[in-house]
């Protein structure tokens, strides 16, 4: 399942993503989306979980949770 992270602190890594997600299952894939300008986060990114049951507890349990002072959201990419 793949799911969509909005709202993220400008400063947060993909490999901080990957450890976050990860607490909740496997993480197959995790992209940052980056300026093609500037090469800095936009602020969300697409994180791949292959087990859905995994994805949707990453998603009830990190969706409105505070990283790094900002309030993301998780919801199901389309």
């Amino acid at each position: 399942m793949k799911l969509l992270v909005r709202n993220l602190s400008r400063s947060t890594t993909e490999q901080e993503l990957r450890i976050l997600f990860s607490a909740h299952g496997t993480v197959a894939e995790c992209s940052l989306v980056l300026d093609q300008a500037t090469a800095k986060s936009k602020g969300f990114a697409f994180v791949e979980m292959p087990n859905e049951a995994e994805a949707k507890v990453a998603l009830s349990s990190l969706h409105e949770t505070r990283v790094a002072k900002n309030k993301i959201r998780v919801k199901i990419a389309q």
